[in-house]
């Protein structure tokens, strides 16, 4: 099994924030900017496969925003029946909690999602799973572009919102919710090599 990793979005190059508009400020508190944070949880990812010999492949390891098509591009060049895409992002908007997403459709990426939701629920029980049961299983469906575009089955994970204050003090903006974060996704993608690719 190859995990295909995908950081959302651009990171800060001299300072500067390469993707407008995907950030907070919250002043004396902090600021976030979704792309170092999706590049900080698949660095930490990144780190734990490695030491479990699980492969993987760092889809946009560029700090500036990569576009969707490339990165759907390079995903593509991978072997559709030993790969999966994994897009990494926080949210924002107004809410709470985190979302597992897969394209339309009953598919191999609803199973995989399924279990990112349970160690979700496992790594966070006091934290809101944002689910949509409607077709069976817990995943929301969008025909986002890595979701619809990659041959591999692929699912994208919203961590938390950057606009929720108490989201953002008490785990995005820190090292043990960070880490928290990435111990969810890595447990998951542990089950996944296991029980779908094993």
């Amino acid at each position: 099994m190859i995990v295909l990793l995908d950081n959302g979005h651009g990171g800060l190059i001299n300072g500067e924030y390469t993707t407008p508009g995907k950030h907070k400020d919250w002043g004396a508190d902090g600021i976030i900017y979704e792309g170092e944070f999706n590049r900080a949880i698949v660095g930490g990812i990144i780190e734990q496969l490695t030491v479990l010999k699980i492969n993987y492949v760092n889809i946009a390891p560029e700090y500036r925003d990569v576009r969707l098509e490339t990165r759907v591009n390079r995903a593509n060049k991978y072997p559709a029946r030993k790969s999966f895409y994994l897009s990494i992002h926080s949210n924002a908007g107004g809410g709470h909690g985190s979302e597992i997403f897969t394209s339309p459709g009953n598919t191999k990426s609803d199973k995989i999602a399924t279990i990112f939701g349970e160690a979700f629920k496992e790594e966070f029980p006091d934290r809101k799973l944002r689910t949509d049961f409607s077709d069976g299983d817990l995943d929301k469906e969008r025909r986002f572009y890595v979701l619809t575009k990659t041959k591999m089955p692929a699912i994208l994970t919203e961590s938390f919102f950057m606009d929720n204050l108490d989201e953002f003090k008490t785990i995005l903006n820190t090292r043990e919710g960070r880490q928290k974060i990435v111990d969810y996704h890595v447990k998951a993608i542990v089950r996944t090599r296991d029980e779908i690719f094993g």
